[in-house]
């Protein structure tokens, strides 16, 4: 047979072979899109975790100061309750305390990659609460702190009795008064 002539195989008997799935190379190239596309991606949900757990702790900060409020009106005989376990206990005869349990269950709590935290200097002229915590106990003054638990997080936030939040690139808690404006940080709207 010459080039030339045409091929006298019976059409039933040449090769219809076609691919059949993905080969290797079509596999390692579908992975490396995704490798791609994870990595312009991650970044953003880092940034996106961290919007979300800075918005809880606002929220947290505005819980506390609502709870303090609260106790301090009804409870606290106008004086703040000294920690965060205070405030989660609920006054003799009622089912509700001044804060959920997840904020009131112990005196330091994290919630949302942050670490949230609240004193009070006891006033000795302080009465007994409704909730049974003694005389000269409660404080006149207070301040709440939440502070970021990931290093790659630089938004930190604090609060005292003038109920105004707080925001800074490193903790507040210590140089925080317990009223009156925040020597550090920038004043949230």
């Amino acid at each position: 047979m010459t080039p030339s002539e045409p091929s006298r195989i019976a059409p039933s008997l040449r090769c219809t072979c076609a691919a059949d799935g993905f080969g290797l190379i079509d596999l390692v190239f579908v992975i490396g899109i995704i490798a791609i596309l994870a990595m312009i991606a991650f970044p953003r949900l880092l940034l996106a975790r961290q919007s979300a757990g800075a918005a809880s702790a606002i929220g947290s900060l505005r819980a506390i100061n609502s709870g303090q409020l609260t106790f301090a009106l009804t409870c606290g005989g106008g004086f703040y309750a000294p920690t965060l376990t205070v405030l989660g206990t609920a006054p003799a005869g009622s089912p509700s305390a001044f804060v959920g349990p997840n904020l009131g269950g112990a005196n330091s709590v994290t919630r949302a990659g942050y670490l949230i935290q609240l004193s009070a200097t006891p006033a000795g002229t302080s009465p007994a609460t409704c909730n049974g915590l003694g005389a000269g106990q409660t404080g006149q003054a207070f301040k709440v702190a939440a502070d970021a638990l990931e290093a790659s997080n630089a938004r930190f936030f604090a609060s005292n009795a003038t109920g105004q939040i707080y925001e800074h690139t490193s903790s507040l808690f210590a140089v925080m008064p317990e009223e009156g404006p925040s020597p550090q940080g920038a004043l949230l709207k």
